[in-house]
């Protein structure tokens, strides 16, 4: 019988359980049978705790995320108080975002590598459940780090800053997921994709440039390809 004493260490050894299998396996392989063996306690335990795989899904990733996020947070707070009411550069922007990845990242205490894999994969798993999970939990940060691109780039309309912060969001955790291309690429690279660091060093030059592009005419772009898919069905 779980007592009131034991109930948050039985809780803790529930989700600790279940992120080493989930970032072993992926939330799908992943069976509660297989949580509770790890875990040591029975399906009343889990259920009494959580409510459902879904539930601790949820409250894996929330321990980690909600102190990520507000790191990320808390950085680009202390990088606008220091511009004194200017805008702050997109670098430093950006590097709020990042650093609490890479600190996550160096720290297997809060997950670690694996860790931030399992959020690569989730971000692209399309159960609605997770999708909508982590829209909400990055909500808020996503919100903040938007105001603040706007002031950096004050030529982009807001419609076009939310698609490159999308794309941004979809890159960083495409990288950080552990692709197939990251395979063929550790052919030639094997020390880089192995390293969290240096993967997110290259992708910050790239995400800058995209962040910085001009306009684009979408126009010029919606004709060519309107041609390009035209072209093949004349053959």
């Amino acid at each position: 019988m779980t007592t009131a004493r034991s109930a948050p260490a039985t809780r803790e050894r529930i989700c600790g359980a279940a992120e080493a299998l989930f970032m072993a396996h992926g939330y799908e392989a992943t069976t509660l049978r297989s949580i509770t063996a790890a875990a040591g306690v029975n399906l009343a335990a889990v259920n009494y705790h959580y409510g459902s795989k879904e539930e601790l899904f949820r409250a894996v990733l929330t321990r980690r995320l909600d102190p990520m996020n507000q790191r990320r947070v808390d950085l680009l707070d202390r990088a606008e108080r220091e511009a004194g009411g200017r805008a702050v550069a997109c670098e430093r922007i950006l590097a709020a975002l990042l650093v609490p990845a890479l600190e996550l990242a160096r720290d297997p205490r809060t997950g670690g590598n694996d860790f931030l894999r399992l959020l690569g994969r989730a971000y692209a798993d399309p159960a609605p459940f997770i999708r909508r999970f982590l829209s909400e939990q990055y909500a808020t940060m996503i919100a903040r780090f938007k105001s603040a691109f706007a002031l950096a780039l004050p030529h982009l309309p807001r419609k076009e800053l939310s698609w490159r912060l999308h794309f941004i969001m979809g890159a960083l955790s495409y990288t950080l997921a552990g692709t197939d291309a990251l395979k063929l690429i550790a052919e030639l690279k094997p020390r880089e994709t192995a390293n969290d660091e240096v993967l997110l060093r290259r992708l910050a030059p790239f995400l800058l440039a995209g962040l910085k592009a001009p306009l684009p005419d979408l126009s010029e772009v919606t004709a060519e390809l309107d041609g390009a898919l035209v072209a093949p069905a004349r053959r």
